[in-house]
């Protein structure tokens, strides 16, 4: 799969909208993510509107390139599905992958911005969106067509952070 070494944090985007039928397919592949128990915990909402978009940019310092992306996803968990509760975060940080990979494999750009990391975050978006208590934010993805910044490969592979059957 080219697509895990060639993906990238994608920030700066065109303004060339995304297609609905790639909109659903990054959803899809959100869901086919691997889950603690199945208990497939992920809700999600895409936000397009660019006013929307610009207001859900300042929810954190980090969540700058939301205002320039053609669509946002907002991942959050849902509590009444948590069959392991603290797998939540295990289960949608396997959904955001899924999305990161099949944005680049559509030819699109992506950048995951952490929503769960900070308390102060979590309750911008939280109030953002008017969410229900039993619903957790998790993390918010920016999606469109890169401008300028490429989805190519560059070598991360350390050997020295490989260890076989024990530490040393």
């Amino acid at each position: 799969m080219q697509e895990i070494f060639n993906r990238r944090s994608i920030r700066k985007f065109t303004g060339n909208a995304v297609e609905p039928e790639k909109i659903d397919r990054i959803l899809r592949a959100a869901m086919q993510a691997p889950s603690a128990a199945n208990q497939q915990p992920w809700e999600f909402i895409v936000i397009q509107d660019k006013e929307n978009l610009k207001k859900l940019s300042e929810v954190s310092p980090y969540a700058i390139p939301v205002a320039g992306s053609a669509v946002t996803i907002a991942l959050m968990g849902n509590e009444k599905e948590f069959k392991i509760p603290k797998g939540w975060e295990e289960d949608l940080g396997a959904a955001s992958q899924n999305i990161l990979l099949e944005a680049v494999h559509l030819g699109l750009g992506a950048v995951w911005l952490g929503v769960a990391t900070s308390d102060e975050v979590t309750d911008h978006v939280r109030s953002f969106f008017k969410l229900p208590e039993h619903i957790k934010p998790f993390g918010l993805i920016a999606v469109g067509y890169p401008d300028g910044q490429k989805n190519e490969f560059t070598d991360r592979y350390k050997e020295e952070r490989v260890h076989y059957e024990k530490w040393a």
